[in-house]
């Protein structure tokens, strides 16, 4: 799909009423190879790469709401490598690499910002573990890099933390090459490549049950009718749980909020993505000036995407002591993601539950950033019907056998105090 210059002005100052599609409205068929469940950035870029890399093309993909409407543009943009266990490293750095070529291999801008993601050590025991994760990044290939209390105050314009403070700043691992991207856009660009290869993306069509036959899926009841599946894919981010149910299955996992805020913008403060693992903050800069920022989880399960008014005091009260300025600003907006969190804080790739059924669940605060891979990988599964070599370790068996992927202190809040 492409557009002239003189066509882009027409549409900008026509009201867009002319503006084309950028993917198919398709109707459901009775049937096809693939059937996903969840059009959000693991769902879309799983069909993306079923027609990509594996010649899957006759795929639909089932979205309740809208495209980009979901938990796919509830978070805070976030794209990172810095896990420290070789399984999480080696996943998220294969994402990574997707994703610093995303934008040019969809033809979409997803607005990919490598702006550098840094994690804030404010006591001793803080240090000596960042230093850890950091020596294992490189020992695993990624970029990692010590910074000095005195960088770390030049990079973080604004920060207030006095040497003599009960949280001082005594340094930080930085990963130069993580950073942000626009959520809604790599939704939207997976959605524009996926149809052009040929992908069904059905918005508004939400899946009531699963179609059985002994231990086999054989497609879903949807609130457009029944639609076949040669294979059914679950990707449906913080709802796995009573979707797995109707199946009769009970995951080990715990649907939980994760609220954001953006702020009225402001001049340039921030460049880079930052973690304080003090007062449980992350806070960046859009390229539009606000402030994105957000902290801990709610601390209760929960599907409304609203959040507590309790936990929107915590984060503010812990964004405006690091940045005082902050507490003078208008917040325009907030909003509640809901996250599967598993209890080893890493996801789960499975295709042992039932035949021709595929399970993407568990990402916890891995979601966003793990896009790309989840795809890949998922795609990988779907068409070989075996793990990817990079999921092998996110199978739900591990909760039997004890050998987790305990790494959950890497969300957007290290346990790192």
């Amino acid at each position: 799909m492409k557009y002239n210059l003189g066509s882009l002005l027409k549409e900008s100052f026509g009201g867009h009423l002319n503006w084309q599609n950028a993917w198919r409205k398709s109707e459901p068929k009775s049937h096809y190879d693939v059937v996903i469940i969840g059009g959000g950035g693991h769902g879309l870029a799983c069909a993306y790469y079923l027609a990509k890399n594996h010649g899957i093309c006759n795929v639909a993909v089932l979205e309740k709401g809208w495209i980009g409407g979901g938990n796919a543009g509830r978070n805070t943009t976030i794209v990172r490598s810095n896990y420290e266990l070789a399984s999480n490293a080696k996943f998220y750095e294969h994402s990574m690499k997707l994703w610093e070529n995303l934008s040019l291999e969809l033809n979409y801008n997803t607005m990919f910002s490598p702006r550098g993601v840094m994690i804030v050590a404010q006591s001793d025991g803080g240090v000596d573990n960042l230093l850890k994760r950091g020596n294992a990044m490189r020992m695993h290939g990624v970029d990692a890099q010590w910074l000095t209390e005195a960088e770390v105050r030049r990079q973080l314009r604004g920060v207030c933390a006095n040497a003599d403070a009960r949280l001082p700043i005594l340094g930080a691992l930085k990963q130069p090459r993580a950073g942000t991207a626009r959520h809604d856009a790599v939704v939207w660009g997976y959605a524009r490549a996926a149809s052009e290869l040929g992908v069904d993306i059905i918005e508004n069509c939400e899946v009531l049950d699963f179609i059985t036959q002994g231990d086999q899926v054989l497609g879903v009841q949807t609130s457009r009718g029944k639609i076949l599946g040669g294979k059914t894919a679950l990707s449906v981010a913080g709802h796995s749980g009573h979707m797995t149910a109707k199946l009769g299955i009970k995951l080990p996992i715990e649907s939980h909020l994760l609220q954001a805020f953006v702020t009225e913008p402001v001049k340039p403060l921030i460049d880079t993505v930052a973690v304080f693992s003090g007062l449980e903050l992350y806070i960046s800069q859009s390229d539009k000036g606000g402030l994105v920022f957000g902290g801990e989880l709610d601390g209760y399960n929960s599907y409304s995407q609203r959040g507590s008014f309790s936990r929107s005091r915590d984060v503010m009260k812990a964004a405006a002591t690091y940045f005082p300025m902050i507490s003078r600003l208008k917040v325009l907006r907030q909003w509640g993601g809901v996250v599967d969190m598993t209890m080893d804080g890493s996801p789960i790739l499975d295709n042992s539950l039932h035949d021709n059924f595929y399970l993407n669940a568990g990402w916890c605060y891995g979601g966003f950033k793990g896009t790309p891979a989840a795809g890949w990988c998922l795609a990988h599964m779907i068409a070989n019907d075996e793990s990817h070599p990079l999921a092998q370790a996110f199978s739900l068996d591990r909760f039997k056998t004890g050998h987790l992927v305990d790494e959950p202190g890497t969300g957007p809040v290290p346990n790192a105090h």
